[in-house]
């Protein structure tokens, strides 16, 4: 069926009255239509490029895309930051094939975040070379990445005029062969760096390392690359691309591309239990929604919070359709896990019009081509405003009417953001931030450095000046694993270093799913969720289909599945741990408060299992997991809060943990920007003291002992976060309260005290007094005279959010 105005313009009118839905629309905000504005080719452009233009309908390109091209041809690094589906792909394939056209011997290195976005972006710049090729003008690109087979990448590096891969690729197999590669960096001319928003945090500071090592080995080779960056929308795109590579750059961000109208209406599911104020399910409410425009021939995509979710959408959505008599395939799924082969079928159903709605995880956020689509279904917030806006943004291209459809779940933050949606239209991207002068990673990447190429005396590596590159190398030296002579500093060690950096944080290797009936591998699953997803008797989900797992083969990484048909699906109980391994002795004491920092273990135990019956959510029965506890040795600062103090506070014993929670919160909201850290890499816990261990679990610590509050980087073996926090300690905390007291909420909100069952006076008051206990005994370790001196030394960032994605 092919999409009606008319019907959606009704299922619209329906929604906004509340009469498709059975719950209550609680904002309705319109973004007028904007019209297109043209600018021009360069003058001088490829004849050839120009004709292929024109025959894929570009005769005139946009403004940004105009002003992106000709700063680009002039020689200027760009960073472009326009909505997404603006054509922005365009500004980085016409100056690239302009060169190549020019001088064949020109090479461009394009770098993805992940394997699936470059595939989709070789499909699309391989339209314009067909283009070219037919006009007698032939230019090679290929895909470099793990599937690439051994007999396939001679030709790569030798005929490749445009490489296409992601940074993995980059760090392990070619800048550590460099030269192999010789052609390419002689000749290297371009870097395209697209999706720069997801290179933050810890990942970030690694990819900033890795394109300066690109940078120093284009540059050994004789090159001088331009860059050209492309970002969806965040606060700092300039700074971001300034920090990840050390050049300067243009800024593009007015987009001259159309928008059709679009509506964003946000919905909150009915309360099922009014003694309770429970609510029915985001699961349930999105199936509903999809389902009315499904049915109504709008096509949709549902952008879910987990796996589970897209599994249990995608389910119940089917048999909407088959109830209605229409083609259950017309709704698919979208997921990690999920085969190349599958996911490619579902791009290309969406291209073409055959797949109507696709249930997705924030692997669809990215940029890759799925068509046109009406509208955006959002089930439960993706946890930042950039992430939000990028699932709305897959939704509505060039004049057509779209609408963003938000429909909350049950918890805290979705439901302020539900009834005061204005939040969702005013409040300001996030900041990207990274930290390239993190001493474990340029620790790591120096060791690269070195075996890449060898350093000479003076020589100033990525963010660090000579003297400073010095002092690294003397150290790398001592461990003996440089070699210095006469000027020079020479790898020494056998072990190749990039083996032993991982650039995500995540070394385990990944399950197979196989399935035993017909002997073939259904999907591929992480190695930290096959405890919670593949333990034995587990119901796993490909494609709405359901198997039980037989036997899983933990030391080979298989899963044995088989197919059922039960009612009921599983999910895993955990709890975790945080226990005190060594204590620093630099700890330290004034006032009542004890900071402490060193080396924690943080456990993740698996306990048993639910069966949870379909549609009703009732749980039907328990299972147990024998599975080993994942554990993260990793680094931590933490406190304890007196007894006496927590005793004397005016508040009950809830209201109490609440603003122990809204401190924890604030501290490492404040951490995460005075460090220059994504979220993702700090995490926090609440847990109660025993001796030398602190037990955090999913119930609430008990204050009749004294709550500890730990800060801890969220990757193993830690890479200096927590040490950065304990110097910052006092600084942080006036931030903090800074943070809390100049919210404009009067009982607490999300931005300043995260999820919280309740926002209530109380426990905003339960907070300050805990934070202004913790200044009180922290001020005189800091030479600061008011509060302003911090928290403007911190930047107005400090109120904002940046919450992690599912890994790629």
């Amino acid at each position: 069926m092919l999409f009606q105005r008319s019907s959606f313009d009704d299922v619209l009118n329906e929604l906004c009255a509340g009469k498709l839905l059975p719950g209550e629309i609680t904002g309705h905000h319109v973004r007028p239509a904007t019209v297109a504005r043209y600018g021009e080719l360069p003058p001088d452009l490829h004849p050839a490029l120009r004709d292929a233009l024109a025959e894929r309908g570009v005769a005139r390109p946009y403004t940004h895309q105009a002003e992106a091209i000709a700063l680009s041809l002039a020689g200027r690094n760009t960073v472009l930051a326009t909505p997404t589906a603006s054509g922005k792909t365009l500004c980085f394939n016409v100056p690239v094939l302009h060169s190549i056209l020019e001088s064949p011997e020109t090479r461009a290195l394009y770098l993805f975040p992940t394997k699936a976005l470059a595939q989709d972006q070789y499909a699309g710049v391989h339209q314009l070379i067909g283009a070219l090729t037919r006009r007698g003008h032939p230019v090679n690109a290929f895909t470099f990445d793990g599937d690439t087979p051994e007999d396939a990448r001679r030709a790569v590096r030798e005929h490749g005029h445009i490489v296409i891969t992601n940074p993995d690729m980059l760090h392990a197999a070619v800048l550590p062969q460099h030269p192999k590669w010789m052609k390419l960096f002689e000749n290297l001319r371009w870097i395209v760096i697209d999706e720069l928003h997801t290179y933050r945090g810890v990942f970030g500071s690694h990819v900033a390392h890795l394109l300066r090592r690109l940078l120093r080995i284009a540059r050994f080779h004789g090159s001088e690359p331009r860059i050209i960056a492309c970002s969806a929308t965040i606060a700092n795109p300039v700074e971001l691309a300034t920090s990840l590579t050390g050049e300067a750059f243009e800024l593009v961000s007015e987009s001259g591309g159309p928008t059709g109208e679009h509506h964003l209406v946000t919905y909150n599911p009915p309360v099922v239990n009014a003694e309770l104020q429970i609510r029915a399910g985001v699961v349930r409410g999105a199936v509903q929604a999809a389902s009315a425009l499904v049915r109504a021939g709008v096509s949709t995509i549902v952008f879910a919070g987990s796996r589970l979710h897209v599994e249990l959408i995608l389910k119940y959505l089917r048999e909407e359709m088959a109830r209605h008599h229409l083609d259950p395939e017309l709704v698919q799924g979208y997921r990690g896990g999920y085969l190349p082969l599958l996911r490619r079928k579902v791009e290309a159903g969406l291209r073409d019009g055959r797949i109507r709605c696709v249930v997705a995880t924030n692997a669809l956020e990215m940029g890759i081509d799925i068509g046109s689509l009406d509208a955006s279904l959002i089930a439960g917030y993706p946890g930042s405003i950039a992430s939000f806006r990028q699932q709305a943004g897959r939704a509505g291209r060039r004049e057509r009417r779209s609408l963003t459809l938000f429909v909350a779940g049950s918890g805290a933050l979705d439901q302020y953001l539900v009834t005061h949606s204005e939040h969702l239209i005013a409040q300001a991207a996030e900041t990207a931030r990274i930290n390239p002068r993190n001493l474990y990673v340029l620790m790591d990447h120096a060791k690269c450095a070195a075996y890449e190429l060898p350093f000479v005396d003076g020589d100033a590596f990525s963010v660090l000046d000579g003297d400073e590159t010095g002092e690294v190398l003397g150290h790398l030296t001592s461990h003996r694993v440089l070699h210095r002579a006469k000027d020079r500093w020479h790898w020494s060690d056998r072990s190749f270093p990039a083996n032993h950096v991982n650039l995500r944080g995540v070394p385990e290797e990944n399950f197979i799913v196989i399935d035993l009936a017909r002997d073939i591998v259904l999907a591929e699953v992480d190695f930290r969720s096959t405890h919670t997803t593949l333990h034995e008797h587990a119901i796993y989900h490909v494609d709405s289909k359901h198997y039980q797992v037989e036997r899983l083969d933990y030391d080979d990484h298989k899963a044995f599945v088989r197919r059922v048909e039960p009612d009921y699906y599983t999910t895993a109980m955990t709890y975790t741990k945080v226990a005190i391994i060594q204590e620093d002795l630099r700890s330290q004491r004034a006032e009542g408060l004890t900071l402490c920092s060193g080396e924690v273990v943080v456990t993740r135990k698996f306990v048993g299992f639910k069966k949870v019956r379909f549609h009703t959510n009732e749980v039907i029965g328990y299972g147990e997991i024998h599975l080993p506890d994942l554990e993260m040795h990793t680094t931590s600062t933490w406190f304890d809060v007196p007894r006496a103090l927590l005793e004397s506070l005016p508040f009950e014993r809830d209201t109490v943990i609440d603003g122990l929670e809204v401190v924890a919160h604030a501290l490492r909201t404040v951490a995460c920007v005075r460090l220059m850290c994504a979220e993702r890499d700090l995490d926090r816990a609440v847990g109660e003291t025993a001796g030398e261990a602190a037990e955090v679990t999913h119930a609430a610590p008990s204050i009749d002992r004294e709550p500890t509050i730990f800060l801890y980087d969220a990757m193993p073996g830690g890479v200096g976060l927590a040490p950065e926090i304990f110097e910052a300690f006092p600084a942080l905390v006036v931030a903090a309260r800074g943070l809390l007291i100049g919210c404009g909420c009067e009982s607490g909100c999300p931005s300043c005290s995260g999820p919280l069952p309740r926002y209530h006076g109380a426990v905003r008051g339960a907070a300050l007094a805990l934070i202004a206990w913790l200044e009180r005994a922290t001020r005189s370790e800091i030479g600061v005279t008011s509060e302003v001196d911090l928290i403007g030394g911190l930047g107005p960032e400090v109120g904002q959010r940046e919450v992690a994605h599912e890994a790629r």
